[in-house]
């Protein structure tokens, strides 16, 4: 276990909020993270829910601008917010690439030269970041919960469709579901995984979903108004896939919103009352 290091704390909603830094071992490198402790987890453990954020962000952006941690003190959920790739001198970017490198690690582990060494961030959120959290603070053993936005949501999709049992429950705000049909995808796939398609079908949710090992209720919800809807989240296309297998799914269309994390504050009380039925059951 990694030692973990507290670079800030503040009080919030009967609770706090920490951010933290520790070396990782999947990714080789330094890794931040922010948590928050409901005033619950005074009193003892209590459940799991882990947060990915989307291209671009840290842990910063969920933290400060999804207004989460009041929900998560009502229901007593513990917030983990991870940072969304590798980081550092010596971990590989792609200049003049926003959607690629650093800030975009899509949740995958990498294969090709340069990005295998650090791009593990599958392993990373999957294992050590639960073993760490666990080791740590006061979170109730057994399941926990993922949810997340944009390639954040398709890296939560992911983990809940390849680890059958692991997780009590999954969400996504427009999530990139179907990541081999997109130019998002395809560019990180290549860039992550090499040329082989058929490997990444491995880290697709629309793949994956016709081999589920439990059929675990998926919620989604999405911006009408969205500026990636067409090209690059295609939520039609993971919606029918699930209609046609049978495997529960609720997409919701929500018209006006577009990306932002406005919509996303507008609705993150509909995820962790979601996540809290599950987690709390």
């Amino acid at each position: 276990m990694s030692e973990i290091e507290t670079l800030s704390s503040h009080p919030a909603f009967g609770g706090e909020v920490r951010v933290l830094r520790h070396a990782a071992r999947s990714t080789r490198c330094d890794m931040e993270l922010s948590v928050f402790l409901p005033p619950q987890a005074a009193d003892g453990p209590v459940p799991l829910l882990i947060w990915l954020s989307g291209l671009t962000c840290t842990w910063e952006n969920f933290t400060l601008k999804a207004g989460a941690q009041r929900f998560a003190a009502q229901h007593g959920l513990l917030l983990v917010a991870p940072d969304t790739s590798p980081r550092g001198d010596a971990v590989a970017d792609v200049e003049g690439r926003w959607d690629l490198g650093t800030g975009a690690g899509f949740y995958v582990n990498a294969t090709t030269p340069g990005f295998r060494e650090h791009y593990r961030m599958y392993d990373y959120v999957v294992e050590e970041l639960p073993e760490l959290i666990r080791g740590s603070l006061p979170v109730r053993r057994g399941k926990e919960a993922i949810f997340g936005h944009s390639m954040g949501g398709h890296g939560a999709l992911v983990c809940a469709l390849r680890n059958p049992g692991r997780y009590a429950s999954v969400s996504a705000f427009a999530p990139i579901s179907t990541p081999t049909q997109v130019p998002w995808g395809e560019a990180a796939f290549t860039t992550y995984l090499g040329e082989d398609r058929d490997t990444w079908k491995r880290w697709d949710a629309n793949e994956l979903v016709a081999d589920a090992g439990e059929r675990l209720p998926i919620l989604i919800d999405q911006g009408a108004a969205d500026e990636f809807l067409g090209p690059q989240l295609r939520p039609e296309v993971f919606q029918a896939t699930c209609d046609r297998l049978g495997h529960p799914c609720e997409t919701r269309m929500q018209p006006g919103y577009d990306h932002s994390y406005w919509f996303i504050a507008t609705f993150i009380e509909d995820h962790l009352r979601h996540h809290a039925a599950a987690l709390l059951r």
